[in-house]
């Protein structure tokens, strides 16, 4: 018989992380452990907070389907039992956790995919005043792909000038949070092509990106909070050349894998992001972007303390993650 437990845990952020929406000192995340003989699996979400998600729904959503679970619901199932979110993510995870430790194989061998190898991820550099963000820069230096937070309108182009200045030789992704309404979209994307950006992601605010049909950009655009699970792509086509796929948006790597074959069959381009999450929580997403063309999975790397037995971050990679932190 299968038991489900959860609770939420606390990790302080490195320093402040700060995007066009405001600051974050510290995260919580939901963990669900669903056991079973000697065997438990585990998963974590992180609550959407722009979505109204918290914590603690999130654990009141995982709490309330104990006896779901106790009577053998599935990661199919889940689908109908939680909408997406933290909760789901958590609690699918977990499950295919337990399936990978119980079957002795891993998750990418049970998805028939080849083993993983070590995989370029990107590193944040939070938003602020163009010299604070060279600074930080600066401190990233030698790391191959920078994403830079942006949207605070007017200077958007001298921070990522100021970025540019500090990492000559990096790849450079940027990152509005949707916060350039009103601002001179055609401008802006020949400006980063110019500094040698080669992808933005979300220039407007989610439900009001029609503007995007018409933009003429150099450089691709990536929908982030325009698209969490396969529900809200069909919106994206036309307006977007790739999705930024988070698994506390689709509310799990089952709702994720089924993402990005519907993203495929449009002619999505892939990247996989994170929130703010431990080791935990990037694991299921190290399996997700196997299968796109970035990664931005550097969530315990902004974490003053990863928990124990985290992934190894080694120069500009990721190294797939030990069977004993997860799948």
């Amino acid at each position: 018989m299968r038991t489900l437990s959860a609770r939420i845990e606390r990790f302080e952020t490195a320093r402040p992380f700060v995007i066009a929406r405001g600051a974050k000192t510290h995260v919580d995340v939901v963990v669900a452990e669903v056991a079973e003989g000697a065997c438990t699996g585990r998963g974590e979400g992180t609550p959407v907070d722009y979505l109204g998600d918290t914590a603690e729904a999130a654990l009141r959503a995982i709490e309330g389907l104990g006896g779901a679970v106790a009577a053998g619901a599935s990661r199919a199932d889940l689908l109908d039992l939680l909408p997406p979110g933290a909760a789901r993510n958590a609690l699918d995870c977990a499950l295919w956790d337990l399936e990978a430790k119980r079957s002795g194989r891993r998750v990418w061998q049970m998805l028939g995919l080849p083993d993983p190898r070590p995989m370029l991820t990107a590193y944040t550099i939070s938003l602020g005043e163009p010299g604070a963000m060279e600074a930080a820069a600066r401190a990233a230096a030698g790391r191959e792909l920078l994403k830079v937070k942006l949207g605070a309108g007017a200077g958007d182009l001298e921070r990522v000038a100021a970025v540019r200045r500090a990492a000559p030789d990096a790849r450079l992704i940027v990152d509005a949070n949707a916060g350039w309404a009103g601002e001179d979209l055609e401008r802006l994307a020949h400006g980063l092509f110019d500094l040698g950006v080669e992808l933005i992601e979300q220039p407007l605010p989610r439900g009001e990106d029609s503007e995007l049909l018409h933009l003429r950009s150099p450089v691709p655009l990536c929908a982030d909070e325009s698209c969490h699970d396969r529900a809200s792509l069909d919106a994206v086509v036309g307006r977007y050349r790739m999705i930024n796929l988070k698994l506390d948006k689709a509310g799990g790597l089952t709702e994720a894998l089924a993402l990005i074959h519907a993203a495929r069959l449009r002619g999505l381009g892939l990247m996989t992001g994170c929130m703010l999450a431990t080791s935990l929580g990037i694991a299921p997403a190290f399996v997700a972007a196997m299968h796109g063309s970035h990664a931005d999975l550097d969530g315990p790397l902004l974490l003053r303390e990863d928990r124990p037995g985290g992934l190894v971050f080694a120069g500009s990679d990721i190294h797939p993650p030990e069977s004993d932190l997860w799948g």
